[in-house]
């Protein structure tokens, strides 16, 4: 549990860091630094090309997706609130969680997950704001992203070692989007605290946490996964007051209680937990 805690916290300091970058690259060049770094950390630590390679198609296709959910997510933070973009954010994958059940506690999760970034989007937000509608479609983008990224992982990690999956997917991923931002990826290199920074954005927010996800993996039962699961949005929250200064509205708070609870019944076991999930 600690270290499911300790990978929340990184990943959204790194996140609430990479904010901060936004004033000297745009958005989506701060997202492609994450991914290029990390996969060179992840490459050199794996050397995955040591096995057999007939699976890195399947990874490839995985890091498409996975830069992509970055990158929406990014620019969506560019727009937004850090809790209320990672709030909604979670209706992709409490959609996918909730689909793969047939009961009243899948439905029900739908509904409230639905509620929540209605709620957010009707009450919470400031739509004087020009960036907000921006800000809600690609923090909803990110989502659809996750929820595929959560489908295309379960299926790599039945046919091979998930960070050397995850090692090969962020490396086709950084050569995806090194087109799109050829021009601006110089900010980076601007003064070594920035790329100091951009580091710590790839280490914080990639590279820690996706590791400690492996060595979670299978580990803690399925109902308290759930409950630290539905802790994330206000995780990040937490996060955006501290770093961000980013007070939450009263409706951004409603909203992110719903997807919470959303997430709980979206991931709980059907009956009770008889062992690791």
């Amino acid at each position: 549990m600690g270290l499911f805690v300790l990978g929340a916290l990184t990943q959204y300091v790194g996140a609430a860091l990479a904010v901060g970058l936004f004033g000297a690259m745009p958005a989506v060049t701060v997202a492609w630094w994450r991914i290029a770094i990390a996969a060179v950390v992840l490459l050199a630590w794996r050397r995955p090309w040591r096995g057999s390679r007939e699976w890195w198609w399947r990874a490839a296709a995985f890091g498409l997706v996975l830069a992509g959910m970055n990158v929406s997510f990014y620019l969506a933070i560019d727009h937004l609130p850090l809790g209320t973009a990672v709030a909604i954010e979670f209706i992709g994958p409490v959609t996918v969680a909730a689909l793969g059940g047939s009961g009243w506690r899948q439905r029900v999760a739908i509904g409230l997950a639905a509620a929540g970034v209605v709620t957010i989007s009707g009450l919470g937000v400031d739509w004087g704001n020009p960036g907000t509608g921006v800000g809600l479609a690609f923090a909803l983008l990110a989502g659809a992203s996750w929820g595929v990224y959560v489908v295309l992982g379960k299926r790599l990690a039945m046919r091979v070692n998930g960070i050397d999956a995850l090692a090969v997917g962020m490396g086709a991923g950084a050569l995806a989007f090194a087109p799109i931002v050829f021009t601006t990826a110089g900010g980076a290199l601007a003064s070594p605290s920035t790329f100091l920074a951009v580091v710590g954005v790839a280490l914080l927010s990639s590279v820690i946490p996706y590791v400690l996800d492996q060595v979670n993996f299978g580990v803690l039962p399925a109902a308290t996964f759930a409950i630290l699961l539905a802790l994330l949005p206000a995780t990040a929250l937490l996060i955006g007051i501290v770093m961000l200064r980013q007070v939450p509205t009263v409706g951004e708070m409603l909203g992110l209680g719903l997807i919470s609870v959303a997430v709980v019944l979206a991931n709980l076991p059907v009956g009770r937990a008889a062992g690791p999930a």
